[in-house]
């Protein structure tokens, strides 16, 4: 696999020609599984490969568990020290919820413990650390939410993202939720601890950049908000989805399929040819959940004056409901609005046009 993912990088490596790389994310399932000889392996085959901007933002997503487990060794390093060694320069930790109730019913690999330790740890090596929390818990009170708030505050985290529990089909926790073993997701109850979350972080000086995102100055995420502004993207290994501006393609899954082809200097991808329509409707997607908005002269410049008139008479009864409004010529939801991003995106969104 590791042959295959650094050929995939030299093979795409015209993709980028004449561009600048800003950011490496490590991220879609347990990246931390790797040893750091290999991570390094993966980031020198960028930079053989890409031209780099100076000082990238280095992503590593890793999960709690791994993270204490790795950091108890006979050296005197720590793992946190062997990333910072190889160039990460962030850490994005799967934390959750620092209730243990919420984390076996999430099934979570780690416990509260580990939980409260991998940040103590953390935190001592690295300034640019995220957390992943969640909302919406069933049996989570807005009370313990809360606590779960302060305490990631307390460890003077910079950014924290934050995601409403969604119940996936053939998992453990649906077949609770069905057999009435568990309470199924409120989201009455999803959307109060939204807005608790909204008031609680801006009140700590966070800046809410992105529907489920929240950053202090400086820390906001760059590899995600590339995504968000729609810039490209390469995205490596099975799975792995990529974005040129015009083009949509994604690797296949199959890692012994994609292995083969690799070996075979072909591309296992798809691709999906964006139309004008279908760009429109992702800018404003994207561009409606982030503080930045969705700016009408981009929408002009773009993609024409039809698809501004059309926006703004769509967006119209959003105004009224005090759920968008305008600002400096660009669209923008309201606090009132912003649990209700998708929803209004979707009913702003252009159909049938080429």
């Amino acid at each position: 696999m590791m042959e295959a993912l650094i050929s995939e990088i030299e093979l795409r490596k015209d993709e980028f020609k004449g561009e600048e790389v800003a950011t490496i994310y490590f991220g879609g399932g347990t990246p931390s599984v790797l040893s750091t000889d290999e991570i390094q392996m993966l980031i020198d085959a960028v930079y053989k490969n890409y031209t780099i901007i100076e000082n990238p933002e280095i992503t590593l997503e890793a999960n709690p568990d791994d993270l204490t487990k790795m950091s108890v060794r006979a050296q005197s390093r720590t793992i946190f020290e062997d990333y910072k060694s190889i160039g990460i320069n962030r850490l994005s930790i799967g934390i959750q919820s620092f209730f243990e109730k919420d984390l076996k019913l999430m099934n979570r690999a780690h416990n509260a413990e580990e939980a409260k330790k991998c940040l103590s740890l953390a935190t001592r090596y690295f300034d640019n650390i995220s957390i992943d929390l969640i909302y919406g818990i069933p049996n989570i009170t807005n009370e313990e939410w809360r606590e779960n708030i302060e305490t990631a505050l307390s460890f003077g985290i910079p950014h924290i993202s934050s995601y409403a529990l969604t119940v996936e089909p053939k998992t453990a926790l649906q077949k609770f939720i069905e057999k009435g073993i568990i309470e199924d997701v409120d989201d009455e109850l999803a959307q109060e601890q939204f807005l608790i979350l909204v008031d609680e972080l801006d009140q700590a000086g966070f800046v809410h950049y992105e529907l489920s995102n929240f950053g202090k100055e400086d820390f906001f995420s760059k590899n995600n908000s590339a995504y968000w502004q729609g810039k490209k993207y390469l995205g490596i290994g099975p799975s792995a989805h990529s974005f040129n501006g015009k083009e949509r393609s994604w690797n296949i899954a199959n890692n012994a399929l994609y292995i083969k082809k690799i070996k075979e200097n072909k591309l296992p991808r798809e691709i999906e040819e964006l139309s004008v329509t279908d760009r429109y409707n992702e800018y404003i997607m994207t561009g409606l959940r982030t503080v930045w908005g969705v700016r009408f002269t981009r929408i002009e410049e773009e993609f024409g004056n039809q698809y501004l008139q059309y926006l703004i008479m769509q967006a119209e009864k959003f105004i009224l409901q005090d759920l968008l409004y305008i600002e400096n010529d660009t669209l923008k939801t309201t606090r009132k609005g912003k649990f209700l991003t998708d929803g209004i995106a979707s009913d702003l969104f252009k159909l049938n046009l080429s």
